[in-house]
């Protein structure tokens, strides 16, 4: 395929996420946005008024960067593992995978598809966290890289997710059993340095605790952590995993029978 064609077979995969996941907002765009907005009035507003300062700032303003990754991270996974895994049931994912398309233009644009999804979440709880703080971004560069590279690692994962999964029971495991612990005990609502230290070195192994004090370290100026390792490490995870994914993507996992 010349490049031109390369640019439109991605840009209508792209187009075709994007479309799917706008159209039915009240679905994707919407809960996440109510659910945050709970959070900051539970966490933010009542309890932060007990709990105080945390590393130096206002309890509800440590606790947005964690929110609004937390967004990102459920929203770009979910929507590459539910979307690519619709398009293997209905097997319209066959004719890509026999079309001249190749495997990683395929992969590209459902993971494209997903950081769109995540960072659209994104903004929302970012708009919805104003109403009940003022957080200024100390290292805006910084800020922005986090979240796009750990949008598209979340999507390559959902990607992965959805080529293993054999059933749509499948897609709801990872989030549930896997993602949601990791992100809850991933320092969105508390410092590791609370914890004993068996408990911080525990930690140290979640791979989400990197990407939400490297993100709150970009928007605060605070993190429990090295934000230059922390990005080594984010981008090492998307060089395995996008070779991972490229790989089953080619030997049809999950797509032949």
């Amino acid at each position: 395929m010349s490049q031109r064609q390369l640019l439109i077979a991605l840009w209508t995969i792209v187009t075709k996420e994007v479309r799917r996941f706008m159209r039915i907002w009240p679905q994707t765009l919407l809960p996440p946005s109510i659910t945050m907005t709970m959070y900051f009035i539970i966490f933010g507003n009542l309890i932060g008024q007990r709990v105080g300062e945390m590393d130096g700032v206002p309890y509800i303003d440590y606790i947005v960067p964690g929110l609004i990754m937390m967004s990102v991270i459920t929203n770009s996974y979910s929507n590459v593992a539910s979307s690519f895994f619709s398009n293997k049931f209905q097997r319209s994912v066959e004719e890509m995978v026999v079309s001249p398309m190749p495997d990683w233009i395929i992969l590209l644009g459902f993971v494209i598809g997903g950081v769109a999804r995540g960072l659209a979440v994104g903004a929302i709880v970012t708009a919805v966290s104003l109403f009940f703080t003022d957080v200024q971004v100390h290292h805006p560069l910084l800020t922005v890289l986090v979240v796009v590279l750990t949008a598209v690692l979340f999507s390559i994962g959902g990607f992965i997710n959805s080529l293993l999964a054999k059933k749509f029971d499948d897609i709801s495991i990872v989030p549930i059993f896997v993602l949601t612990p990791l992100t809850y005990l991933g320092g969105v609502f508390y410092s590791i340095h609370m914890l004993p230290d068996f408990w911080q070195m525990v930690s140290m192994i979640n791979p989400i605790l990197y990407m939400v004090n490297t993100f709150r370290y970009g928007i605060l100026g605070v993190s429990d952590i090295s934000a230059g390792g922390a990005m080594v490490a984010i981008v090492a995870f998307i060089v395995v995993l996008y070779a991972l994914a490229l790989w089953l993507l080619k030997r049809g996992q999950g797509i032949r029978s």
